[in-house]
């Protein structure tokens, strides 16, 4: 880290299954980092390695440079910007905030223009990659806002990520996880369905994953989650309530633009029924439970 950077205070706010291994690079970097979450105790480790605790988010914006937020919904994305006590009232002029959750492109766009009002620049630029890519620095991030904010932030994304792209101006980080999305959407129901036709076949799984993850079927689902379908382990990388989330802010800008999205629609569908089912707070690997029914 050059010298100039190491007086830059870093905020960060949500650290949950993402959120605490992307803060803890931060930390490990050198950089003085101040945390928020609405429960302390998923900040505690993180608090023990020497990050400062801060009450309210409002707190997190008077002290910091660059404010980095990661947590569940739009709604929480607005109120924690736009709110009556939104953080972009708070934050220093010319510092930077970059929003890291999935949300919604247009809510990206006015939370950007309300920052370029106060002087506060805005990224949104969710990720893809799951808590091993958090984990191992390993992470997709995709960019929206102005180049020259993406230039002064570099440094802390390369950090989270190993795949750091600019996208284009305020919304296009969002719209880009949303191709994510819709490309992981119909993959998941063609990997969980190839499983089930590997077993029912009287095939061992683990062989034919030796076969087929690097040939043209491969995939980041089918190398990361098949095995945990094998190994029957259902636990977060990603919930299925956010994933549904994703899905639905997927939908409702492929209508906005007449896109015709009938795998997304199908994908969709599956998962509201898998959390119905009371698997919302199960990682996505988990759709096999509901095909295998």
């Amino acid at each position: 880290m050059k010298d100039s950077e190491k007086q830059t205070v870093v905020g960060f706010i949500g650290t949950g299954v993402m959120g605490k291994s992307m803060a803890d690079h931060i930390l490990k970097a050198g950089y003085p980092l101040i945390v928020y979450n609405r429960t302390k105790e998923k900040a505690m480790d993180l608090i023990h390695s020497g990050a400062k605790w801060a009450e309210t988010p409002q707190e997190v914006a008077e002290a910091s440079d660059v404010v980095i937020t990661i947590v569940g919904y739009p709604s929480d994305v607005e109120g924690l910007y736009l709110g009556e006590n939104g953080i972009l009232q708070y934050m220093k002029q010319g510092s930077v905030a970059i929003d890291m959750t999935t949300s919604s492109p247009k809510l990206a766009v006015e939370i950007c223009e309300t920052g370029i009002d106060r002087g506060i620049s805005v990224l949104d630029a969710p990720v893809s990659g799951g808590d091993i890519g958090a984990r191992e620095a390993r992470l997709s991030i995709m960019v929206g806002g102005t180049e020259e904010s993406f230039e002064l932030v570099m440094p802390l994304l390369k950090l989270l990520g190993s795949n750091v792209v600019y996208q284009g101006k305020a919304g296009s980080g969002q719209h880009t996880k949303m191709c994510n999305q819709i490309a992981i959407a119909s993959n998941m129901m063609g990997v969980t369905e190839a499983l089930l036709y590997a077993k029912k076949s009287g095939l061992n799984p683990e062989s034919v994953l030796t076969s087929i993850t690097s040939g043209a079927a491969g995939s980041w689902s089918l190398s990361n989650l098949v095995p945990r379908m094998i190994d029957q382990d259902y636990a977060p990388g990603f919930y299925i309530k956010h994933f549904i989330k994703d899905l639905k802010i997927a939908l409702d800008s492929a209508k906005d633009m007449e896109i015709r999205t009938p795998g997304l629609q199908l994908a969709l569908s599956l998962y509201e029924e898998l959390a119905m089912k009371g698997e919302e707070n199960s990682g996505t690997q988990a759709l096999i439970k509901l095909l295998e029914d």
